[in-house]
Parts: C-alpha cells; structure tokens; sequence
C-alpha cells in the first residue's frame, strides 16, 4: 500500500477509540475524545517500542523539547505505536520520560484508520506504523509530518525539532550542556544565567578526565551550546550578553 500524503489527513477528524493503559496492576481505559479533545496535542508515530532510532532520538527529543512545545500552545505530547500495553508501559520505564503519553495502537486500529500501516514482515514486526508526526487541535488533524513513501525507515520529517520550528519559526531551541562538579560557585552563576535568560540546559557532573578530553581543560563549569565550546562562566556571561 502506498502512505498518504500530509494534505491527505490534514483536515480529517481522529476516528473514535479506546487506548488501554496498564497502571500498576489495572487497566485504565482511555477513548480518543478525553485524550485529544478540548487540547492542541503532538503526537508522532513510529515502527515499535524498544527499536534503535525510536528509543535513541525520536521520543527522547520530544521529550526534551517538551517546555519548548508547551511554550508554543501544545497540551501534550503522545507517542503512538502498534504495541501492546504491556509493552509500551515497559517502553517508558526504560525510557524514563515525563512529558510524553505512550499509546498503544495494539490492534492497528487507529493506525489503520489514518492509512499508516505498513507491512513490516521482512524485520518479523508484522504489522506496523509508518512514522510520521502530526498536530491534533481539538481532536483535529492540524498540519501532519510523514516520512518519505522510500523503502527502510527514513526519519526526516517527523522529528520533534521539524515540528516545533513550525509551530515556532522564528525561535530555534538550543542544546545547552555544562559540565560542572559539585560545591563549584562558577558552576552555580553560569546556571543560574542561563536560567535567568531561558535557556534550558543540561548539567553533568563531571569528572577531570571528562573535563579534559571534552573541553581541553580542567576547571569549572564548561559550557556547550549547538555543539561549540562556550568555556567558563565568564565567557557565558559574554556570549549571553552578545546574543
């Protein structure tokens, strides 16, 4: 079958349907309506729970962008794969997300329904989702993200940066890494600066072999961004001041 294009399914309402949901040792039911109704909600599918590409880079980015999307009027951010509950409920405990709903198309349905199901019998997947990405308002299709009709599993598209710098065209987000240790005073003034701008940021603790081999040198902190070496508090407090 060939994937339909985004203007296909833009437009078009979701189907009416239950999601099941394992929490704890009970089933929690949840129908289309009281997941998308009423909201303005991200949501992206991919082949299968616990495969490379989708446990390494498509539902960690969503969910690292997560305030970033929620900065430009998204509710929430689901996750949509034909997996068993069971399955996805362990997918996000290894994943350890907070931000991202994990739905559980284990019949295909909504799937099928959106004309994504794709036959991925040469991998031993069966049945599966082509990946794409789309924004739902108000139980809606908004706009839609799928991945070229090629064969393998291109993932050009469908990413949480392609989403968000269309929601958002004017602001990129940025990945911002210091490297710190603890009880370090520069540490905590280059944090709290970035804090101050907006700036989202990841701390690592560090240790001087680390310090050495990323950054050439031996105090701290050392900051990242867009993958070009900052250096310490001071010269963050430049670059903020120049940007």
């Amino acid at each position: 079958m060939s994937i339909p294009t985004a203007e296909a399914i833009e437009g078009t309402p979701l189907p009416s349907m239950t999601f099941r949901f394992r929490e704890a040792a009970s089933w929690v039911d949840r129908n289309t309506a009281e997941l998308f109704a009423g909201k303005r909600v991200v949501a992206f599918a991919l082949p299968g729970a616990f495969t490379p590409t989708c446990s390494s880079s498509h539902v960690p980015r969503y969910d690292e962008l997560a305030d970033e999307f929620a900065q430009a009027g998204i509710d929430d951010i689901a996750v949509i794969s034909v997996n068993d509950p069971f399955v996805m409920a362990a997918w996000e405990r290894d994943q350890g997300t907070t931000h991202v709903t994990y739905l559980a198309d284990g019949n295909g349905e909504l799937t099928s329904a959106l004309g994504m199901l794709v036959d991925k019998s040469s991998l031993a997947f069966g049945g599966r989702s082509w990946r794409y990405a789309m924004v739902v308002n108000d139980g809606v299709v908004e706009k839609a993200f799928i991945e070229a009709d090629v064969p393998g599993d291109p993932y050009e598209v469908s990413d949480a940066d392609t989403v968000l710098a269309w929601l958002r065209p004017d602001t990129a987000p940025r990945d911002v890494v210091v490297l710190s240790r603890s009880g370090c005073g520069h540490c905590a003034r280059a944090k709290e600066m970035l804090s101050a701008s907006g700036v989202p940021f990841e701390e690592v603790q560090s240790s001087p072999r680390r310090l050495r081999a990323l950054s050439g040198r031996t105090t701290t902190p050392q900051v990242f961004i867009d993958g070009e070496h900052i250096g310490g508090s001071d010269e963050l407090a430049d670059w903020l001041s120049a940007d």
